[in-house]
C-alpha cells in the first residue's frame, strides 16, 4: 500500500515515534507498504521555522535525511497536484494541508494524518487516534 504521511506524522516518525497511533506507527514499518513524505511538508516546516513559528532541535536537512535513512521516499509537488487543490471542497483552509491532500488524490495514496477535519476529503484520509 501507498501511503502518504502529513507534516505532523512526519516529524513524530522522525523525532518521537513513541507519540504516534501504535497502528501508524505498525504500517510506517511494514516492508508491505511504501511511505511518502511530500516536498510540501518540509516547505511548510522551513516556513514555519523562519517566521519563528517553529523550533526543531536540528536543522531541517537532518530530518529530511533521517526520513530518507528509515526508507521514507520524498514525493515532489507537480503542477498536477497543485491544480488539484483548486477542485477540493473548503473542508480546510491551510494550504499545506489542502495541497497533501491534493497529492494524496491524485496519485492515489493513503494519507495518514492526525487532523481529524481532514478526514471529510475522502475515504483515503485515515486519522490516528
Amino acid at each position: 500500500m501507498r501511503l502518504l504521511v502529513d507534516t505532523h506524522v512526519l516529524l513524530c516518525a522522525a523525532s518521537e515515534p513513541e507519540r504516534l497511533p501504535a497502528s501508524f506507527r505498525q504500517r510506517l514499518e511494514s516492508p508491505a507498504n511504501d511511505v511518502f513524505f511530500s516536498a510540501a511538508s518540509i516547505w511548510e516546516l522551513a516556513i514555519k521555522v523562519s517566521i519563528g513559528r517553529l523550533s526543531l532541535p536540528v536543522p531541517l536537512e537532518e530530518i529530511t535525511a533521517a526520513v530518507l535513512r528509515m526508507g521514507f521516499e520524498e514525493l515532489p509537488v507537480t503542477a498536477a497536484h497543485a491544480a488539484r487543490v483548486s477542485r477540493l471542497p473548503l473542508h480546510h483552509r491551510d494550504p499545506f494541508d489542502r495541497l497533501l491532500i491534493a497529492q494524496a488524490l491524485h496519485e492515489p495514496m493513503h494519507f495518514l494524518t492526525l487532523d481529524r477535519t481532514l478526514e471529510r476529503y475522502s475515504d483515503l484520509v485515515e486519522v490516528g487516534s
